[in-house]
């Protein structure tokens, strides 16, 4: 059997919680603003988020050989936590609002949309129409940095410049597509060169991909990463007085080989009575034809999967802070019994094949997903 991965509490938001990703972008407003904040910012002019999606701080620490510049700020101080789950479309939603997924309303990759009883994918399911207005429910911190007269601007990829995801997760921000890491560094620069209060934020996906593909023990992933490094210790050294940059990311990476693969369908009368399977492989949401079998069909699972998971229902995790404070409208989005991976597992239906090729996967609460660095230049 697979062995279990190290997994801390989750720490319901609240006055006590560590700083975790929904601090990072909020926190840069409020030093551009010359305000408190829980970054311990002091005034600055302008502040540029970067996040490396799929950068875990223990696959950083893992590899610091090999990224000396992010690695020489990394220490126990500059861990922070992403949300639950640990997954894209949750997290950068989350750093975009300064909210958690019970309050800004993208709880995983793939949801239940409740009025069409449908489950949608949530980095694609914003493009033509198939996502109703308002499904990210929370002002985007690009929208109050304009409101109070800051400039705020995104730089990522080309292609994601007209995405559904880009509209709804950085409404406010002004887009700058570039097409190499290299280049939006250059974009974001060039937009601190006109001066003025600014906040920016730079995405990298390309370490990400690569670690779906192959892994992020892989040399191809540790290749980006030295790619990655450079690029970011050439933009820090052009960095002015009251500028400064974070890097961070969005969630961490488990590396999951073919054979921990388990196929849930082949578990006798497991998925019975599954009326939706959303979430993602290591974190899935069940829904149910009877949302009052959700104790029987968790002590189903437990028993089922044993170690491999935390099986938890909805009333349990919601009661746990897994996703935050949770509004009313988002509940029903969430599933009524969640299995989070605790090993080096990842759970199919095999009548799917959709994501089996994948090696590199997250969205579980283990350290290795859920802990993201900090770094500031």
């Amino acid at each position: 059997m697979a062995h279990c991965l190290s997994v801390a509490d989750i720490v319901p938001a609240g006055q006590d919680r560590p700083v975790g990703l929904r601090d990072v972008l909020s926190g840069a407003l409020a030093a551009v603003q010359d305000r408190p904040n829980r970054l311990g910012l002091h005034r600055l002019d302008r502040v540029l988020v970067v996040v490396v999606d799929g950068l875990g701080a223990e696959a950083l620490a893992a590899r610091a050989g090999h990224a000396r510049t992010l690695a020489s700020r990394l220490n126990r101080g500059s861990r922070i936590a992403t949300g639950c789950p640990t997954t894209t479309a949750a997290a950068l939603a989350t750093l975009a609002t300064g909210t958690d997924p019970g309050e800004h309303g993208i709880v995983g990759y793939s949801v239940l949309d409740p009025a069409e009883d449908r489950v949608v994918n949530q980095l694609r399911g914003f493009d033509d129409g198939g996502l109703p207005a308002g499904w990210q429910r929370s002002e985007t911190l690009f929208e109050r940095a304009l409101s109070e007269g800051v400039r705020a601007f995104a730089t990522g990829p080309r292609h994601y410049a007209d995405s559904g995801f880009t509209a709804a997760v950085l409404r406010g921000a002004e887009y700058l597509g570039a097409r190499t890491v290299e280049h939006r560094f250059e974009a974001a620069l060039e937009a601190f060169a006109a001066g003025g209060r600014a906040i920016g934020y730079c995405y990298i996906p390309e370490l990400d991909q690569i670690g779906h593909r192959d892994g992020w023990s892989s040399t191809a992933w540790t290749a980006e990463l030295e790619a990655v490094d450079a690029a970011v210790a050439s933009a820090a050294a052009r960095l002015r007085r009251g500028e400064r940059m974070l890097v961070t990311a969005d969630h961490g990476m488990v590396d999951v080989p073919a054979e921990q693969q388990v196929l849930v369908d082949e578990i006798p009368g497991l998925l019975d009575p599954v009326r939706h399977l959303a979430g993602e492989p290591r974190m899935l949401q069940l829904h149910l034809g009877d949302a009052d079998d959700a104790d029987r069909v968790a002590d189903r699972w437990r028993a089922a999967l044993g170690r491999l998971a935390d099986v938890r229902t909805r009333a349990e995790a919601v009661g746990a802070g897994w996703f935050g404070t949770v509004d009313p409208a988002v509940e029903p989005r969430i599933g009524d019994v969640l299995v989070a991976a605790r090993s080096r597992a990842a759970f199919y239906d095999g009548r799917d094949g959709t994501g089996r090729g994948m090696v590199g996967q997250h969205g579980a609460w283990t350290d290795a997903e859920r802990l993201v660095p900090l770094l500031a230049f």
